[in-house]
Formats: C-alpha cells, sequence, structure tokens
C-alpha cells in the first residue's frame, strides 16, 4: 500500500497561499542513465528515469520509475502555452508564441519580445510576477554588470511566459492582479489542460521558481502532453505553439542552448528542457522521450536525451554534438559525460 501524500502549504510573491503535496517517498531506485569517465575511469553517475513513446503515445522503452509524480518545470511550458491561445491571446508573431513556451536567456532580442507582448495588452514590466534577474546569456551579463545595471524582471528567463500570462489574462476578461494565484481563473485553466494533455491527474501543485504554480506529472504523462502537440492538425493551439518553437528556436532558448541547436538540427522536432534534470522533446511521426536525473543536474541531460531520441530513429552522426559531452584534463581531453551501458544495451 502507498504511503498517502502529505499536504504542505508554501507561500508565493503578493501572499497567495499554494496548497500542494509532498514528493512520494522513498526515492525509487533508478539506474544510471549517464557515466562520466575520466581516463577511462568511472568517475561518477547519473540515475535517473526515461521513457519513450512511439507515435501513437504507446510505452515502447521506459527505464526506472517513469510513472511517479515528478515536477517538469519548464518543459510543462510548451502545454501551459496552448492555454494562453485558448484564452483568446494572439500573438503577433510567432516569435511571440515561442518565447510565451521557452526559457531564454534574456538577451536583447529576449527581452524586447517580452515587452512587445506587454506593450500590446496596455501593459509595462511592473506587471510580471516573476522575480528581477539578470541575463544568463554571459556577453549580455557582463555588460550589464560593466555599466551597472540592476537586474530586472524583463531578463528572466520565465519572462515570456509571464508576459503571455498576463496578456491572456486582458484577452479573457480576467484580472491581471494575482494571476499567479492557483485559484485564478488561467491557473485553473492551465492545470485542467496539463491534465487532459497528459492523460492523467496533476497530482501536486507547487511553486515554482519564477513564482507560477508547478503541476506534478509522471514523466510518461509529460511526454504524452508534448507528443500531443506535434501531432495536433493545423489550425489547432497545439500545432501553433509545436511550429512556432521550431520555427523560432532561438527564442525558445537563446544562443548556445541545447535545446536550440538541437532543434535546428533535426527538422521536425520540438525540445523543451526544465530545471532540475529535465527534459522531453517530441518528433513529429516518431514519437516523445521524457526524462529526469535523480540529482537534478544538467550535465547528463543531453547524453540522456540523445539515447532516447536515437530510439525515435534519429540518426546518432545528427546527434554526436549532444551524445557526448568531452571531460578535460590539463590542456587535452581525457574523458567524456555519456550514456551509460544500460541504455546503450
Amino acid at each position: 500500500m502507498k504511503e498517502p501524500l502529505a499536504p504542505h502549504h508554501s507561500q508565493a510573491r503578493g501572499g497567495a497561499l499554494r496548497v500542494g503535496r509532498s514528493s512520494p517517498s522513498p526515492w525509487p531506485d533508478n539506474p544510471v542513465l549517464v557515466e562520466v569517465r575520466r581516463s577511462g575511469f568511472l568517475e561518477s553517475v547519473h540515475r535517473g528515469s526515461l521513457v519513450v513513446l512511439d507515435a501513437t503515445g504507446q510505452v515502447t522503452f521506459a527505464a526506472g520509475a517513469v510513472d511517479r509524480p515528478t515536477l517538469p518545470r519548464s518543459s510543462n511550458k510548451p502545454v501551459q502555452a496552448t492555454t494562453m491561445l485558448a484564452a483568446g491571446w494572439v500573438p503577433a508573431s510567432g516569435e511571440e508564441l515561442a518565447i510565451a513556451a521557452g526559457s531564454h536567456l534574456g538577451e536583447d532580442g529576449h527581452r524586447e519580445t517580452a515587452a512587445a507582448i506587454l506593450a500590446a495588452a496596455g501593459l509595462g514590466s511592473e506587471a510580471l510576477g516573476c522575480p528581477p534577474a539578470m541575463p544568463s546569456h554571459e556577453a549580455t551579463k557582463a555588460a550589464w554588470l560593466t555599466a551597472g545595471r540592476a537586474p530586472e524582471r524583463l531578463a528572466m528567463n520565465c519572462s515570456g511566459k509571464h508576459a503571455a500570462m498576463l496578456a491572456a489574462c486582458v484577452a479573457a476578461g480576467w484580472p491581471t492582479e494575482g494571476y499567479l494565484s492557483r485559484d485564478h481563473p488561467l491557473q485553473q485553466a492551465i492545470e485542467a489542460r496539463l491534465a487532459d494533455a497528459a492523460g492523467e491527474p496533476v497530482t501536486a501543485v507547487v511553486v515554482d521558481g519564477c513564482g507560477a504554480p508547478q503541476h506534478a506529472l509522471s514523466l510518461t504523462g509529460l511526454a504524452r502532453g508534448v507528443l500531443s502537440l506535434v501531432a495536433a492538425p493545423e489550425g489547432s493551439a497545439g500545432r501553433a505553439v509545436a511550429d512556432a518553437m521550431r520555427a523560432h528556436p532561438w527564442f525558445v532558448a537563446g544562443t548556445g542552448r541545447e535545446d536550440t541547436d538541437l532543434m535546428r538540427a533535426v527538422p521536425g522536432l520540438l525540445v523543451k528542457g526544465g530545471a532540475d534534470g529535465v527534459h522531453v522533446a517530441a518528433l513529429a511521426g516518431a514519437g516523445a522521450v521524457a526524462l529526469k536525473l535523480d540529482d537534478g543536474g544538467d550535465r547528463g541531460r543531453t547524453p540522456a536525451l540523445g539515447a532516447g531520441l536515437r530510439r525515435l530513429g534519429v540518426p546518432a552522426e545528427v546527434l554526436a554534438p549532444w551524445a557526448r559531452t568531452p571531460v578535460s584534463g590539463g590542456d587535452g581531453v581525457v574523458g567524456e559525460v555519456a550514456e551509460s551501458a544500460f541504455l546503450n544495451a
């Protein structure tokens, strides 16, 4: 018999109370998905869960606890963005829709696009509920530091999502005040949409790093939801989000980011990473992959993702830049971060 989930409470910006449920316990004994070798020595491993679905949504490969509730973090954004469209928001461009589903680096074009979404809704950056931040793009951040520029809400990597949320509230006639409360009509619609796309109920609602509600789903449900976007018919909200992200991948992530570069390299591929070791990808006509690394780190994500994408038929040579990460030693390369023998079997 499973342990009951104990309720907990947390406070978000503006005093809005979130009620969720604690993570299932104990942590599952997941397999090693990624290995780190230095000069032939196995230095570290990354355990986790990974699921692969075919084009019909059926599980064709599963490693670890793929049905255990997980926080997808920003990997939920593509499905969340369809809710903003359903509320009546009409983005001015594909770039605006892509950044609504993205986690950008705060580069100039990213901040300008988020600001344009707000301006079209008659709002300014002060309406954003995400916290102020410095740009994550190193060159942009360095320029800000040199100029003595303070953190700004538009530079936060989730500002595109927040701008679209606010624009959706204006379009639907919902209040913008309190838009991050779980009880707000927009957040209620997002929660219902995520559950519908995943084909399973949301099992917990907590506060994400940007202050918005974050919804727990299984990896299988996460993969199913993102797959539904690339499989959606022309003219639907799901297809609109998928097409915008694939056509404008720089607005999904940014310069040098793996999501951007993978979508440019593999036609038809939709990719969205999430914090704490989560990644999801879907390929039209092939299927989807979702993974979670137990340690919550980023280092092992793309090697594991590459192993899943290979099972969808993406050629190994196309995935080579992401499948193995060099391990440096002195002035040279002495090892690699790569998929484990378990995944390579």
